[in-house]
């Protein structure tokens, strides 16, 4: 079966309801046979592109769809105000008022239909999911609680301020039209350097892509050994210093490691040449190089966050071909090395996407910071979009303080070079995990020649880096002393699952303490044997350092050396540029 472009079949789809007052309608009242004389708004579509649902199977999405429409109907005739599960529709407003609730109920049993649809097609894996991906954003932005005319709440806040709700909503819209996003916080609460991003140290290197800050020790012994952090280039490094209450840095000094963190380089557009092989050379391998002359250690720990673990494995990678083994460990959070499965992220990348990015940045020039956070944000659309024009815009209300959104907004761009190489050959190719498939640096990438122990991290609830694609590394690191591996799963999010504050207690973690050779080999496997744990998993993390540290010895009384003289304080200058 010739399978459609999904990018096409999306197109068409929603071409088909180009008018939005024509489905929202359709979405917010069940009829008693579906659209298109009792097809259904796909089912066209999906003739046209050549695939399909089974017969049977769309008999019984239609049979099961009529059922729960006719109940429906009966209930709202009858007065019985219907069940809603959902948190868009939990406030009072919408049970309060009979034709609200109806239209609420009606949008969930029609979503509900559109992505039983959906999920019926007959297509690949990867075909399918783009095709969910599609109907489900367009199925949320169609939500009644993202209209005025249809939200209940947003109706009583505009005659409870007399107007007021309805200006400053307006307003508020404005601003962010010319901002050019959304606002997700009150951004005038927070300050690189002042609120977020304190912890005290030096910038004690910088090239044209990064500056290395040196912490300042709390402790009066440090374990010899440093650590290295290399945060993800797509973000700023200041997620992992936010308040010191939640700031791992913080954490990590507090434990008594003397503590080095890049600060990737914002690019602007003399710097769209930049390539992957820099970020690796100049910048992961650099950092290792100062903090080994600083610190007087022949090795380090080294820490990669995000993609960020993808650079600093790959830098390892590379020294390890050049006969070198400076890790004294590896700790990888939320990374992936074995792209097999990149979870929803998949719906952005194939030959075609790549193609076009290759021949509009491949040759120079930047990846907008907006796009990226435009990308991340489709992931959650109704936590991270929709929610704030209710809020925001309907309602007129100021977004709250939140660090965490804060930095999420704070975008970085990407050198074009660099995003392309990147989405070719992890993305789409998943060549990184092949031994010598891939040539970094001048020199053949075997993640399984890195001699260092590693300390895996996954979030049980990662829509980015699913755990089960982080726990991959397992069998690609030190495959022959699978002893020296150890993988910890954390409760939440990509972002909330790793900043998780050891002093708060909150949260869980699971670990599975059967590694070396009988260790199980799957991630489910794996996951049947585990134990939870309740709190943070930081100090399992800190135990791990600890023991790869080497001895105590007395903290370093000035950062930097003779050679990598102190330039300015932490969180220096790098971090507080912002993108184009």
């Amino acid at each position: 079966m010739n399978m459609p472009d999904p990018q096409a079949f999306a197109a068409s789809w929603m071409n088909q309801f180009a008018d939005p007052s024509v489905w929202q309608g359709w979405m917010t009242m069940p009829t008693m046979t579906p659209p298109a004389g009792g097809a259904n708004p796909l089912a066209g579509v999906l003739k046209d592109f050549g695939a399909g649902i089974a017969p049977a199977k769309l008999e019984s999405i239609r049979d099961d769809y009529l059922r729960k429409a006719g109940q429906l109907w009966q209930d709202f005739v009858s007065g019985k105000t219907p069940e809603i599960h959902d948190k868009r529709f939990s406030s009072s407003e919408w049970r309060e008022h009979p034709m609200s609730a109806f239209s609420a109920a009606s949008y969930l049993l029609n979503s509900a239909f559109m992505l039983a649809l959906a999920d019926a097609v007959e297509a690949g894996p990867r075909e399918r999911q783009k095709i969910r991906f599609a109907v489900q954003q367009m199925v949320d932005a169609m939500s009644p609680a993202n209209f005025f005319a249809t939200n209940p709440e947003a109706q009583k806040k505009l005659i409870e301020t007399k107007g007021e709700s309805l200006t400053k909503g307006l307003a508020n819209m404005l601003a962010d039209l010319q901002k050019g996003r959304i606002s997700q916080s009150d951004e005038s609460a927070f300050e690189v350097g002042r609120n977020v991003g304190t912890t005290a140290g030096q910038v004690v290197f910088e090239n044209e892509l990064f500056q290395l800050i040196q912490y300042t020790p709390t402790t009066l012994t440090v374990k010899a050994v440093p650590l290295v952090m290399i945060p993800p280039c797509i973000n700023k490094f200041y997620i992992l210093d936010l308040q010191p209450e939640n700031s791992l840095v913080r954490y990590a000094v507090e434990q008594g490691n003397t503590v080095f963190m890049v600060s990737w380089r914002n690019p602007d557009r003399g710097f769209g040449h930049i390539t992957w092989d820099d970020y690796v050379e100049l910048g992961a391998i650099k950092a290792i190089e100062v903090a080994r002359e600083i610190s007087g250690q022949d090795k380090t720990h080294v820490f990669g966050f995000c993609v960020g673990g993808t650079i600093a494995a790959t830098a390892l990678a590379v020294l390890a071909a050049r006969g070198q083994q400076p890790a004294a460990s590896l700790s990888l959070l939320t990374t992936l090395l074995d792209f097999q499965d990149t979870g929803v992220l998949e719906v952005f990348v194939d030959e075609a996407q790549v193609a076009l990015r290759e021949q509009t940045l491949g040759g120079g020039g930047l990846m907008p910071g907006r796009d990226l956070a435009t990308t991340f944000s489709a992931l959650r659309p109704n936590d991270l979009v929709w929610n704030y024009v209710q809020q925001n815009y309907l309602k007129g209300k100021e977004p709250p303080a939140f660090d965490l959104l804060y930095w999420n907004a704070d975008s970085t761009n990407l050198p074009g070079p660099m995003f392309c190489w990147y989405l070719r050959n992890t993305y789409l190719e998943n060549k990184l995990k092949v031994p010598g498939a891939l040539t970094v640096c001048g020199v053949p990438v075997d993640l399984g020649k890195i001699d260092a122990p590693v300390f895996l991290y996954g979030s049980k609830e990662d829509h980015i880096v699913p755990w089960e694609a982080a726990f991959a590394s397992m069998d690609l690191l030190n495959p022959k002393n699978p002893k020296a591996n150890r993988y910890v799963l954390g409760a939440s999010g990509h972002i909330a699952g790793v900043i998780n504050p050891a002093s708060k207690n909150k949260r869980s973690y699971w670990v599975n303490d059967k590694n070396g050779k009988s260790r199980p080999k799957t991630a489910e496997a794996w996951f049947a044997g585990a134990t939870e744990q309740k709190g943070s998993w930081w100090p399992e993390w800190a135990r791990f350092l600890a023991e790869n540290g080497g001895a105590d010895v007395p903290a370093p009384g000035a950062p930097g050396n003779e050679r990598h003289r102190p330039t300015e304080p932490a969180p220096g200058r790098y971090v507080k540029a912002r993108a184009d």
